[in-house]
């Protein structure tokens, strides 16, 4: 039964622009059935943000400052939850943006951002905002993919940005397939099983 919750990295390395997926019985309150957008990973450490964790909080409740906007808060992870972090869509027309992937850009001038929500020219499907982010140091993630705690897979910039993110954990297993989608049918609690 053991080798069913086996990973062994799936032949898929750990590099921007692919996901992580928690295990089933991962049992922290940030990465708990989480799906993790890795931003950048290399031999000093790994930056991520969790993508399927919404606050249940609009943007304007937490960003002051800024024109009525009307999106959800999104938590990123636990480091540094009071900063504003943001995937999008807009690629050249934000200063300082990163590509992550074709069609999903990380960051970039937050008051073109600002003018652009004014301006009424970013709908909230083009934008999703999170606080705090996912960080780890130097192999602490090979560790914890060696203990099999992640899976590691792509995920369709199509999918990034999608709304009903609270069952994205289950949507990305199902289509990953094989035993990874019974992982689905697991209880959250084992004591429930």
């Amino acid at each position: 039964m053991s080798e069913f919750f086996e990973v062994k990295y799936n032949n898929v390395v750990p590099e921007s622009g692919k996901i992580l997926i928690a295990e089933p019985f991962l049992n922290d309150y940030y990465f708990k059935r989480s799906i993790v957008l890795l931003i950048d990973h290399n031999d000093e450490g790994s930056f991520g943000i969790v993508l399927n964790k919404p606050m249940h909080i609009q943007f304007n409740d937490m960003v002051s400052d800024f024109p009525a906007f009307d999106a959800e808060m999104f938590l990123g992870g636990p480091v540094k939850k009071d900063s504003l972090f943001y995937l999008h869509r807009l690629g050249d027309k934000i200063d300082g943006s990163v590509k992550i992937m074709d069609g999903v850009y990380w960051g970039g001038d937050l008051s073109q951002i600002r003018e652009l929500i004014m301006c009424k020219q970013l709908d909230s499907s083009d934008i999703r905002f999170f606080a705090g982010y996912s960080g780890w140091e130097g192999q602490q993630l090979e560790s914890e993919l060696q203990r099999d705690s992640w899976l590691v897979s792509d995920m369709p910039a199509s999918m990034l940005l999608k709304s009903g993110t609270t069952d994205l954990w289950k949507s990305v297993l199902h289509k990953i397939g094989g035993k990874y989608a019974y992982w689905t049918q697991f209880p959250v609690d084992p004591n429930n099983n």
